[in-house]
């Protein structure tokens, strides 16, 4: 049974990183759409969710199989039960990917200053670290997976100066306040983003290690 149980977990470990790339693309798209006022491309993104679900599912089907055939104990189960939960934060990106997407529509265009080179930074680097993820996951790389919480610091800095900024635009632009807000929003779903690759880090130190680490307190 060794065979098969080697062999899928190597299927296992496709299916995430196809997942990672899949949700990966979708927060590029949303981001474009934003940043060019596309909506076809925001509604895009919207569309593609269901593809990303459908993906996550499977992967949960998976791993149910695989636990229930084999029994996997120690890291066999490790990895397994790593392989549920970095699917289900991959799946929440691809949530706030959604959100963003959502939000620019209601904005639609863009009525007043926006802080864009800081909301960018955030969203490239909320990429680094979902790439760095990724990749750490699939050469089980605690020194990379340590990195990445160093980069979730920034994105919480961006953030803080972000909105603060944001905020300050009402006292001038009390009738957009909603637009305001939706960027405001679009600002939390790219923290939230990092936070995201910052669990899958933690995940990948519970894989490696047998317990869990907390990198970013």
């Amino acid at each position: 049974m060794r065979p098969q149980f080697e062999a899928d977990l190597q299927t296992l470990q496709k299916m995430i990183l196809e997942l990672g790339e899949k949700t990966k693309s979708a927060v590029l798209k949303s981001m474009e759409a934003f940043n060019t006022e596309n909506i076809e491309l925001a509604l895009e993104v919207i569309e593609e969710d269901q593809r990303i679900n459908k993906l996550e599912e499977e992967i949960d089907e998976l791993i149910v199989v695989i636990i229930t055939r084999q029994q996997p104990v120690a890291v066999d189960l490790r990895r397994n039960l790593t392989a549920l939960k970095i699917a289900h934060d991959l799946e929440r990106v691809a949530d706030y990917a959604v959100n963003i997407a959502k939000s620019f529509i209601r904005i639609r265009t863009r009525e007043i200053e926006v802080p864009i080179e800081n909301i960018n930074m955030m969203h490239t680097l909320g990429i680094e670290m979902l790439s760095r993820a990724l990749e750490a996951y699939q050469n089980e790389d605690l020194k990379a997976a340590r990195e990445i919480a160093e980069l979730d610091d920034k994105v919480d800095e961006l953030y803080g100066e972000t909105v603060q900024t944001l905020m300050s635009r009402l006292v001038d632009s009390q009738e957009k306040v909603s637009s305001v807000t939706q960027l405001a929003f679009i600002c939390r779903y790219l923290e939230r983003i990092a936070d995201y690759a910052t669990n899958i880090s933690e995940n990948i130190y519970y894989l490696v290690k047998g317990k869990h680490m907390f990198l970013n307190q």
